[in-house]
């Protein structure tokens, strides 16, 4: 080995000791003669005196160096408490610069102020910052703890394919030509659904995988076209078995990485009973302010805006304090979101009402709104109508702006739940339905014989588990039944030959004996981004790419030449089918 030790392991025992470091310059402070480097390693750093400046006078930051000395424990006043090696610094006899750095793009200590594109093309160096190594760590830390939990639970890890055929699942495929069969592409899958099901019919019964999944979606905050999920099937199971799972997973990994005890069994709550107190599929519990729904309130009201089929509000304490700019500045936030405004009623002090809606209201309305609502002198009721979907979805975002710019959110608070009895379907726009998880998803027992009948009642067998206000897996308990299958189909206007066409495979499987079966994948970036404290799962992934889907290190995608298109046969066409 080059080295003895490992910079972050010194300690105080360890004084009167030779020792060999190696790693890099992470900072160097010239003290009259005496000079100081802090030696940076994976492990953490110690600091390195040079007596004789000469020793040091080529060491600039970056440089990756070995240094030999004895350790000592630094006089008194000099120690660091905030730091492991604080007590310690080594007195280098001997250095050696194992290679050199050019200027650095950015400082590796602080960062503060840097582009991220910047940080991302040159990530190698922005890995050396010890926040960013740090959330490497964990995840590698989460990711062990994973496969010991299900190894302890009688999971097997099997690894499906990455090269397969283009099959509807919610977003554009990637697409991959086959050079020997021009005309001719795989596809990269967006989630191993078809294949986890599969390998139930296999009788694996256990199955899962830290799987990669692709998907082309439009621009959209904080995604990756590429991006990991721990995907689990099991066999002979009820959605209680797999959310019992789930807890024994993450409990788990929230204890072992960071200390936090997870409070089993997690509350449920039903997905209407979310999307009605919350406006939300994953709502954050960590402060209040739920939504009051007004309908029957204004149902005989003169006031046009609110003759309408859903009328809803939400509380914002304090709010009427606000100046007209940032009142008015809610309708710009409102309308970006594609909302017509954001109609609101300050509360005086004295309990009067004021702003434009309140001269709309009638005498009636006007004295017992606040009371209706909750709301208290100085605060402003902000409210939506229209259809019951789209007012309920701009107050649940309205709700979590007033949490963030209120200051409701604990921060340090983890809040846990699951999110039950989703609708199985909903209207596509065009006078049909659709799928709500996937065309695979089960109904609830209740509903098995009967949703077709009734599809916009019906209700799925499919279960989300919610983190601080983020959906961090979702699973459900799958169809397993032939004829179900085909009453699943009908609904969404899917004929024989079409599914025939996206799923024969998966249909053939099923003719042999499939059993029951149901499963739940976890976005895995998103896990360990809440476990490191980040702000967006590029902090949590090696090498990411921009919100656009741009990788600044490599410069991927690029356009490739005509003769890597002719050999790919891109413009091929396929032969016809005999």
């Amino acid at each position: 080995m080059i080295r003895t030790h490992e910079a972050g392991s010194l300690r105080e025992e360890h004084a009167g000791q030779q020792v060999t470091l190696a790693g890099w310059v992470a900072r160097r402070r010239d003290h009259g003669g005496v000079v100081f480097i802090d030696l940076r390693d994976a492990s953490g750093s110690s600091q390195v005196v040079f007596r004789e400046e000469d020793d040091a006078h080529g060491l600039r930051a970056e440089y990756c160096v070995k240094v030999v000395g004895e350790v000592r424990v630094r006089p008194e006043g000099n120690a660091n408490p905030e730091l492991p090696t604080g007590a310690i610094e080594v007195v280098a006899s001997q250095v050696e610069v194992l290679s050199e750095s050019a200027p650095l793009p950015f400082p590796i200590e602080g960062g503060a102020g840097v582009s991220e594109e910047a940080r991302l093309k040159y990530r190698y160096l922005d890995i050396r910052r010890p926040q960013v190594a740090q959330a490497m760590r964990i995840r590698s830390k989460a990711t062990y703890l994973a496969h010991q939990v299900m190894d302890e639970h009688g999971f097997t890890y099997v690894e499906t394919p990455t090269l397969t055929r283009s099959t509807p699942e919610g977003a554009r495929d990637f697409l991959v030509p086959v050079r020997l069969q021009p005309g001719s592409w795989y596809a990269l899958p967006q989630s191993p659904q078809l294949f986890k099901q599969l390998l139930q019919v296999a009788g694996l019964e256990r199955y899962y995988q830290l799987a990669k999944c692709y998907r082309d979606e439009d621009l959209r905050a904080d995604r990756q076209p590429e991006f990991t999920q721990i995907d689990v099937e099991m066999s002979f199971v009820d959605q209680d078995d797999v959310i019992a799972l789930g807890e024994a997973l993450i409990g788990r990994i929230w204890k072992e990485t960071i200390g936090y005890e997870l409070p089993t069994p997690l509350p449920r709550m039903t997905y209407w009973d979310a999307m009605s107190r919350y406006g939300s599929d994953k709502p954050d519990l960590r402060f209040g302010q739920e939504l009051v729904e007004m309908t029957e309130f204004f149902a005989g009201t003169t006031f046009r805006v609110f003759q309408a089929p859903y009328v809803g509000a939400v509380v914002m304490p304090g709010g009427a304090s606000q100046s007209r700019k940032e009142l008015d500045g809610w309708q710009d936030w409102a309308k970006s979101r594609g909302a017509r405004g954001l109609a609101y009623v300050l509360v005086g002090e004295d309990g009067t009402l004021g702003g434009p809606v309140a001269k709309n209201l009638s005498e009636t309305e006007s004295s017992g709104l606040a009371a209706k609502v909750g709301a208290g002198p100085g605060d402003a009721i902000f409210f939506a109508a229209g259809t019951a979907s789209a007012s309920r979805d701009l107050l649940g975002a309205a709700r979590l702006e007033i949490g963030r710019r209120c200051g409701l959110i604990d921060e340090s608070a983890w809040n846990f739940l699951w999110i039950v009895d989703a609708p199985m379907f909903e209207e596509d726009g065009e006078g049909g339905w659709t799928a709500v998880h996937h065309p695979f998803t089960g109904p609830k027992p209740e509903w098995a014989d009967t949703f077709q009948d009734h599809p916009g009642e019906a209700l799925a067998y499919a279960y989300d588990m919610v983190c601080n206000g983020m959906e961090i897996g979702g699973g459900s308990i799958r169809i397993h039944r032939a004829e179900m299958q085909q009453r699943v189909f009908d609904v969404l206007g899917i004929s024989k030959e079409e599914a025939e066409n996206k799923f024969g495979f998966l249909l053939e499987a099923f003719k042999y004996g499939p059993p029951p079966h149901g499963g739940i994948a976890y976005g895995w970036d998103r896990i360990c981004m809440l476990l490191v404290g980040g702000d967006s799962i590029r902090d949590v992934i090696a090498f990411p790419k921009t919100a656009s889907g741009f990788d600044p290190l490599t410069g991927a995608p690029t356009p490739i030449t005509g003769a890597q298109r002719k050999e790919a046969g891109v413009d091929a066409k396929p032969k016809a089918e005999v």
